[in-house]
């Protein structure tokens, strides 16, 4: 049997509990409709307040934070599928939380490997976003991720730009981590309109970029030294890579 759900972490957990009270048995879990399915029946999960719920309070409950964090680490890796991996790793954390330390289990090592590339890109991200000043005053950062870090990136900056304004606005999940003295948190953009640079914004992003021209040596440019130390993944919206 496969199963389909819409991707959310509430879905998911309405499935949890569809798996052990209607005795599902999958053997693969989709995110979206395959074009042809042969030999296989598609049974559709859909959310359920109730049950997602009962779900999540067993497994504050029930497991470690450690464990419960990782759960919830695991889908903000959402380039990837790692649903029936989870799946696995849940049941047997109802059984045992000592296994889910125990990396000979193949699933278990590769959501622990999952989370740690995780933690990877969250820290290069830190150092890598690039905050420009709008006309009102508040900094705005733009980013694209492999993964869903721009809660770790909101709370890492939190703590030093705490009486600063700021958005940090991921792209591609038109999703924005809001920081004012009113609100702290992530919210949904339904619409994006790119917002207007103070001038002493664009004034600082044109010396920056003759800044980090002027510093290089023609001579002994190393294009493939500088893709390993700043990836093309980090450098959309970097403010010395971009384009006037």
């Amino acid at each position: 049997m496969t199963l389909l759900y819409d991707g959310s972490f509430e879905t998911f957990l309405t499935l949890v509990h569809k798996m052990y009270y209607e005795k599902l048995n999958p053997d693969a879990i989709l995110k979206k409709a395959p074009d042809t399915l042969l030999f296989d029946a598609l049974h559709e999960v859909r959310y359920d307040e109730t049950k997602s719920l009962a779900v999540f309070e067993a497994l504050q409950k029930r497991f470690a934070k450690e464990h419960f964090e990782r759960i919830l680490h695991i889908f903000m890796c959402d380039g990837v599928d790692f649903e029936m991996d989870l799946l696995c790793y849940i049941i047997t954390g109802f059984k045992s939380q000592r296994e889910l330390e125990n990396i000979t289990l193949p699933y278990v090592f590769r959501l622990h490997a999952l989370q740690k590339e995780l933690f990877h890109i969250s820290h290069k991200m830190s150092g890598f976003l690039r905050f420009e000043e709008l006309e009102e005053g508040t900094l705005y950062a733009k980013l694209e991720t492999k993964y869903s870090v721009l809660y770790f990136l909101g709370i890492h900056f939190s703590k030093r730009l705490n009486n600063q304004n700021y958005i940090i606005h991921d792209i591609q999940r038109s999703l924005a981590f809001v920081h004012t003295k009113e609100f702290k948190g992530v919210q949904k953009v339904a619409e994006f309109e790119a917002p207007k640079l103070s001038d002493a914004e664009q004034k600082f992003s044109k010396l920056w970029k003759t800044f980090f021209e002027s510093v290089a040596i023609k001579s002994r440019e190393n294009k493939k030294l500088q893709k390993c130390t700043v990836p093309l993944l980090y450098r959309t919206y970097m403010t010395e890579f971009m384009n006037d």
